[in-house]
């Protein structure tokens, strides 16, 4: 069982980096590129969204970041359009919003933006709610920039037992993802039936042990 289990997300994993690195050679001069990986996990949900603009469009999308025209991007100007893009992200559990925040945000040089070679780094996360052992769906949607972006989305494989994912769906352009998976119950130490039967034995050994006592006694 194991061994069918981790195929899938080897497989998953191929899959995504392949269609990363096709379309971002497809789509680098005259698109912008909004490649998002999906982390779901027992505690939380982790969304990295990597931002590419092509050279042709780099000037749109510095002008939304660089509110005063300055030609550099302060500090309040990059924590301004990160929350912009993170607002245009959702989450949606089992038809429940999530709320979505910003844990990091990396964005390189204008000179690099204008070269058409700058990749604006977000991390997004969103806390998980406590799950009932079971099927789950997760629909991830990107709306930042339709009129000039292109899309991927995809699942990355969890890092425990506890979550498996069993299947993908998109929407054409990729803005939006199901995400489906399974949530299990943790598995720490024996079950409870087994230790109450290693609890009993040590018990009964117990006693025989004071009993043999008694006797030589």
């Amino acid at each position: 069982m194991r061994g069918s289990r981790s195929l899938t997300p080897f497989a998953m994993a191929v899959v995504a980096l392949m269609a990363v690195a096709d379309t971002a050679s497809a789509h680098r001069r005259d698109e912008y590129l909004q490649a998002a990986r999906i982390a779901v996990e027992s505690d939380r949900i982790d969304v990295a969204l990597d931002l590419t603009p092509g050279i042709d469009v780099a000037a749109s999308v510095m002008s939304d970041m660089d509110r005063d025209g300055d030609g550099a991007l302060s500090a309040a100007e990059q924590q301004s359009y990160a929350a912009r893009v993170a607002a245009a992200v959702s989450l949606d559990l089992d038809g429940r919003f999530l709320r979505v925040d910003t844990v990091a945000a990396t964005f390189p040089t204008m000179t690099t933006f204008r070269r058409g070679e700058g990749t604006i780094e977000l991390r997004l996360r969103a806390p998980m709610p406590a799950l009932a052992e079971g099927r789950h769906q997760l629909a991830f949607r990107n709306g930042e920039r339709r009129d000039v972006s292109v899309y991927l989305a995809n699942a990355l494989v969890p890092e425990n037992d506890r979550v498996s994912i069993t299947g993908q769906r998109r929407d054409p352009a990729q803005s939006a993802l199901v995400i489906e998976f399974i949530s299990a119950t943790d598995a720490v130490g024996p079950p409870m039936s087994l230790l109450g039967g290693l609890a009993g034995v040590a018990a009964l050994g117990a006693l025989l042990v004071r009993s043999g006592s008694r006797a030589r006694g």
